[in-house]
């Protein structure tokens, strides 16, 4: 098929002696009437394709049937998910009648159970591309702070209202990125940002991140710098706080992974913070605090994960105490609500929950329904009541409540699907990996499944950072599935399922590794005969596009379609942009030595596209206002496959406008990109969907 042609601008870059050239620079300018006129060119031709695939639009209806059901989700509270929020005498969450592009808050009356719509960001632009990312209740119940990102983006802006009336009381906070808000009684809050850096907002680094506090009823102008001034500098600040504590809490790291940890009263009047971890090492996450005493979680001495109990005022590290040991299992998360602690563990990517005291003692082991995920353990200083979430590959996300004292729970909130989801079975498989390292999958697909190599196979991974991925419902499973496809989500190296050696197993000089576990996974579905190279599709995004992208150069005949989402595609100037730095402790940098420019020379995909080989047909996604990890990546990429690759499978980009990294999508564009994927793929692997008419 004919692409548009993408101009060729040489620049060269020299690494210890090597020249690498980079015609496809001029993509990097996401400011530029060119590159503008590029990306409407791509989508042209790439809207034309899918407009000529005679499924397409049945698809896409059968789709709004599927994700047409009431759903409930989570509040986000910067990196922390809270469960419903009892404030005030009501019950806060937020819900999803069916198809609208964004959930609501409700407030319900326990007595009456009867909701009202307190918040609906549904009102909050036309086309549905602002979105709620974080909200928090001050402490006090006075007000509460909500963010939103516009187009995608990572930068936020603070809105605070009255808790009452849920009108606004005129303090905004503009450009917050990557932070908590972390209140200070009803005072006021802290928050965490950049300067705006010079030249694109959306793709220049960021590298030095501050930690601000807004007073209630003053100018953000007015905010004071609380860390991050003179020679402070770190790239990720966040701040956390409780109750009992008279302290505020610090955590500073120059990466994804190892942070440092500081303290100091929450009153302004003291500004200097004291160290209480230097070093970027290990993780410290402080989980509750009360007094002079805070409980951390670490992977110090523990790759798995323990709990430790430190005196503020003797913190030296052989003071510390140990309340909960490391065990063979890793700790996901640990919090601290209505007096214990609640520590979700996974064993072989599936979660299990305990409760205990203070002391480290065992109350219990919280039974789930079933093999899946959790998440929460929230609740309020008002009972002794806390929610948490289930959800497998089978089950959506379900919210219960828990009793502390009895030990019981019960449903919450429950969606009711529109489709029969006890027909689909979930297994988990252990297959070995190219060096003999065992690695887990789960494989779901509907009961009976004949395994004669012609399913048409969705392999799923991520595969860094420390991210496990453990079994959870979505609508990119049960589409698939619907389309009478099997689902494969393999648990590879460089994620966290088997904690910190695990991870570190598939980073930097290892990172070979990510793509072997995951290659093998795709011939482990071939010899097994659920699928075969002529239908078998792999998709991933973010680091799980890097995935999708080294893996499809390395071994292109073992695929038919590949699914790049943001994908981290140029691994020799990935560190330039935004915070893309922050990710050298799980990448290396190319900068650095010759030995780790000439390894991720080796793999980085666009620099492994090669002159006449048939690559699998291949849909790239992206977002033009994607500024976690720029979108010249998947520019880049793409130009590079257009102009080398040989053979009918068509290689197009499709590329979101007025849309990010992914996070407050609405609703009507995750699932017009979802259909637009998968009519791509069945249409590619000659396989018509199941569940619509011929």
């Amino acid at each position: 098929m004919k692409y548009p042609k993408t101009k060729k601008l040489p620049a060269v870059d020299n690494y210890f002696g090597t020249p690498v050239a980079d015609n496809y620079r001029w993509l990097e300018d996401d400011r530029s009437e060119e590159t503008a006129e590029w990306v409407k060119s791509q989508n042209d031709v790439t809207f034309n394709y899918l407009k000529q695939i005679p499924f397409r639009t049945q698809v896409r209806e059968r789709f709004n049937e599927l994700a047409n059901f009431e759903s409930y989700s989570y509040i986000r509270s910067g990196y922390r998910l809270s469960m419903p929020v009892k404030k005030n005498g009501k019950i806060y969450y937020f819900k999803n009648s069916g198809l609208q592009n964004h959930a609501v808050l409700v407030a319900v009356d326990p007595e009456t159970q009867q909701e009202e719509v307190v918040l609906d960001p549904n009102t909050f632009s036309e086309d549905g591309t602002t979105s709620i990312s974080d909200l928090v209740f001050s402490p006090g119940g006075k007000y509460v702070s909500y963010a939103i990102s516009e187009g995608g983006s990572d930068w936020r802006k603070i809105i605070v209202l009255n808790a009452e009336t849920f009108e606004p009381i005129g303090d905004v906070v503009e450009d917050a990125k990557f932070t908590e808000i972390t209140w200070k009684n009803d005072e006021g809050f802290f928050y965490s940002s950049y300067d705006k850096p010079d030249g694109s907002e959306l793709s220049a680094m960021t590298d030095r991140h501050k930690l601000y506090y807004h007073k209630i009823g003053t100018l953000q102008e007015s905010d004071k710098i609380v860390y991050g001034a003179g020679n402070q500098k770190r790239r990720y600040v966040s701040s956390s706080a409780f109750k009992d504590s008279p302290y505020l809490f610090l955590s500073a790291a120059e990466s994804t992974s190892g942070n440092e940890l500081y303290f100091r009263k929450k009153n302004l009047t003291d500004l200097e913070f004291n160290t209480l971890i230097k070093g970027f090492e290990n993780d410290y996450t402080v989980i509750h605090a009360a007094g002079e005493l805070c409980y951390v979680y670490t992977n110090y001495k523990a790759p798995n994960g323990r709990i430790i109990k430190i005196d503020l005022s003797n913190s030296d590290k052989d003071k510390w105490e140990e309340v909960l040991s490391e065990r063979d299992e890793v700790i996901l998360s640990a919090t601290f609500e209505a007096g214990y602690i609640f520590v979700q563990y996974l064993e072989h990517a599936v979660s299990k929950v305990y409760q205990y005291r203070l002391t480290g003692e065992k109350v219990r082991e919280i039974g789930l329904p079933g093999i899946g995920s959790t998440d929460g353990f929230f609740g309020s200083d008002e009972s002794n009541e806390v929610y948490y979430s289930f959800e497998s590959f089978t089950s959506p996300f379900t919210i219960y409540s828990f009793n502390v004292e009895s030990g019981k729970s019960k449903v919450f909130r429950k969606p009711q699907l529109k489709v029969d989801i006890d027909k689909y079975e979930t297994k988990q498989v252990f297959y070995l990996s190219k060096d003999g390292t065992r690695v887990p999958m789960f494989i779901v697909s509907k009961k009976g499944t004949r395994l004669n190599g012609n399913n048409p196979t969705l392999l799923y991974g991520y595969g860094g950072f420390n991210v496990s991925l453990s079994p959870y419902f979505s609508l990119r499973w049960l589409t698939w599935l619907d389309m009478g496809g099997v689902f494969a989500l393999a648990n590879i190296r460089g994620g966290g399922e088997y904690g910190e050696a695990w991870h570190k197993a598939g980073t930097q000089m290892k990172k070979q590794n990510v793509f072997d576990d995951f290659i093998a996974a795709a011939e482990y579905l071939q010899e097994e005969k659920y699928t075969s190279d002529e239908k078998l599709t792999i998709k991933g995004g973010s680091n799980g596009g890097l995935l999708v992208g080294a893996c499809m150069t390395q071994r292109p005949e073992l695929f038919k379609v590949t699914l790049p989402a943001v994908g981290v595609l140029d691994m020799l100037r990935y560190h330039k942009f935004t915070a893309g730095a922050g990710w050298i402790v799980d990448y290396g940098c190319a900068d650095s030595s010759k030995a780790m420019f000439d390894y991720l020379h080796n793999y980085s995909p666009i620099h492994n596209v090669q002159e006449g080989v048939q690559y699998p047909a291949t849909m790239v996604t992206t977002g033009d206002h994607d500024d976690r990890v720029v979108p010249a990546h998947s520019f880049k990429f793409i130009a590079h496959l257009q102009d080398k690759h040989k053979g009918e499978n068509p290689v197009l980009i499709r590329i979101e406008t007025k849309g990010g990294h992914g996070a407050g999508k609405s609703t009507m564009m995750y699932l017009d990109e979802l259909a637009d994927e998968y009519t791509f793929a069945f249409y590619n692997m000659k396989a018509f969907p199941a569940n619509i008419a011929k």
